[in-house]
């Protein structure tokens, strides 16, 4: 069987009906920060468990529940989610993380060293400069873990 997590980043405020019909179905679902708004918290909430971050925009009080960084665990794969990896404060491989999941750059990417999967899922939200609109997905099969980016606006 095959589980399948969504992960989103970047929303700034704007959670595009586009994001809610790509995460429908998911298991879990991973915000890796600079959510803008709280009510995006609660709408991902309905689709599927969450587990979220706050993001360097995120200041406003209602904030203060989200923790810089968290691990999850989702069908036995560990997940460390933060928002900068540039800040990343654990080493992933001794600390036996599968996946790290960061946002920040809006630029998604997809990439695996050393044992572990990094992947940031882009941004969901407003357009910045020329970088697309994206979202991606973990697959999780027994002891394998692969994702993929998805793009949810073309051109806009």
């Amino acid at each position: 069987m095959t589980v399948r997590v969504g992960l989103i980043a970047d929303t700034h405020g704007l959670l595009r009906p586009e994001a809610v019909a790509f995460l429908a179905g998911c298991a879990h679902i991973v915000h890796a920060g600079d959510v803008g708004d709280p009510q995006i918290l609660d709408a991902l909430a309905t689709i599927a468990p969450l587990t979220a971050i706050r993001g360097n925009v995120d200041t406003e009080p209602w904030a203060n529940r989200l923790p810089d960084t968290t691990q999850a665990t989702v069908a036995g794969v560990p997940i460390y989610v933060l928002h900068d990896l540039k800040a990343l404060d654990i080493d992933p491989r001794r600390a036996r993380v599968r996946v790290v999941v960061s946002g920040h750059s809006h630029k998604p990417v997809i990439a695996e060293r050393n044992g572990v999967l990094y992947v940031n899922p882009g941004s969901a939200g407003p357009r910045r400069f020329r970088l697309p609109i994206t979202t991606a997905e973990l697959f999780v099969t027994g002891d394998s873990v692969s994702a993929r980016i998805c793009e949810l606006v073309a051109g806009q």
